[in-house]
């Protein structure tokens, strides 16, 4: 990571927090399509190719992974701290817990990025970042336009960012500003493409996926007959 953009001036920076839930239960809704052990491996695949291109963006100092799933971390490479989830707890403790430790020396800003977007790449977040830093609060929508895959907020800000199903409006009540609308150019496809069904996988294959999403997507292509999986667009994340 390097400390200035290619212009010369300093990027702004960003602690960002990731939450990822128990992996042996993610993904529910590929199923019954989906075997579980085969959701097991592309929710885990998802996680370490999001969390993959946090390391490559430049704008990124530090990454907080919050998370129930006990064995993630020995598939993480150095660099990327590992805050566990208290069990059951669910994703809005998971998000504070972070937000909290990440804000425990100092008020510095802070984006919480959901584990799922196998199809981001590190200088689409970086120009995401960049946009949000713009404004106190910000989030981007999902690609169906109801859910939130990032969320901003500037260093004294108050923050409790609100994922979930619908939580686009309830963003843009709570006053976060929607780059999606205001800042279009910026918000490349592949932060916005979180993948819960097999529709939205085949969206991220023709964006382009990370390695290991890659190699999960090839070993389910072999079970799954009824639907089609574009294999051959894939195409790694990072350079």
């Amino acid at each position: 990571m390097t400390a200035a953009s290619g212009s010369g001036r300093r990027m702004n920076r960003w602690t960002l927090v990731i939450p990822v839930k128990a992996l042996a239960t993610a993904k529910s809704r590929l199923a019954p399509t989906v075997s579980p052990t085969a959701r097991l491996a592309l929710a885990r695949a998802f996680a370490l190719d999001t969390i993959e291109t946090a390391r490559a963006a430049r704008s990124i100092d530090r990454i907080l992974v919050v998370t129930g799933d006990a064995d993630l971390h020995t598939h993480l490479a150095d660099g990327v701290e590992v805050l566990h989830e208290v069990p059951g707890a669910g994703l809005a403790s998971a998000i504070e817990t972070g937000i909290a430790a990440a804000r425990s020396g100092s008020d510095i800003a802070v984006a919480v990025m959901l584990g799922d977007l196998p199809a981001i790449r590190a200088d689409g977040l970086d120009s995401a970042l960049a946009a949000a830093a713009r404004y106190p609060l910000a989030f981007v929508r999902d690609a169906d336009g109801t859910g939130t895959t990032l969320a901003t907020a500037r260093a004294g800000e108050p923050f409790a960012p609100a994922f979930g199903d619908g939580s686009a409006a309830r963003h843009l009540g709570a006053g976060f500003t929607d780059l999606v609308t205001v800042e279009r150019p910026a918000i490349v496809p592949g932060v916005r493409a979180d993948v819960d069904t097999l529709d939205a996988l085949e969206q991220a294959l023709r964006l382009g996926v990370g390695s290991r999403t890659a190699e999960a997507v090839t070993a389910l292509a072999e079970g799954v007959r009824s639907h089609r999986l574009t294999i051959a667009r894939n195409r790694k994340v990072r350079p």
